[in-house]
């Protein structure tokens, strides 16, 4: 049993390295806001464009950086997700499926 919890433990240290060479990117306003994140949700880079800062307007600026932070943000979720499902399920049937419980309810 603790051979298969630290298996377990091992995934999910595999995931979180492979999450973090992952890049996902949120863009707002045609690209002059760009953000870069990990998919384990760590902002790597902000990329705002000379022109919007040309304009000056901190607000908008704000604005726009939030909105690409939140679909980078989103992006990172979904793969960090697909991952851990992916894991899950190989964990499943690496343990026999329930592991051999699903007989104790007559099943």
């Amino acid at each position: 049993m603790f051979d298969k919890l630290f298996q377990a433990q091992q995934k999910a240290e595999e995931i979180k390295a492979r999450l973090n060479n992952i890049s996902v990117s949120g863009e707002a306003e045609g690209g002059k806001v760009r953000v870069v994140a990990s998919a384990n949700k760590e902002i790597k880079e902000v990329h705002i464009s000379d022109e919007l800062f040309a304009e000056g307007d901190k607000e908008q600026i704000e604005d726009l950086l939030i909105v690409a932070l939140n679909k980078a943000l989103v992006q990172a979720e979904n793969i960090s997700q697909t991952e851990m499902a992916a894991a899950s399920q190989d964990m499943l049937s690496g343990l026999g499926g329930l592991g051999g419980l699903g007989n104790l309810f007559g099943k």
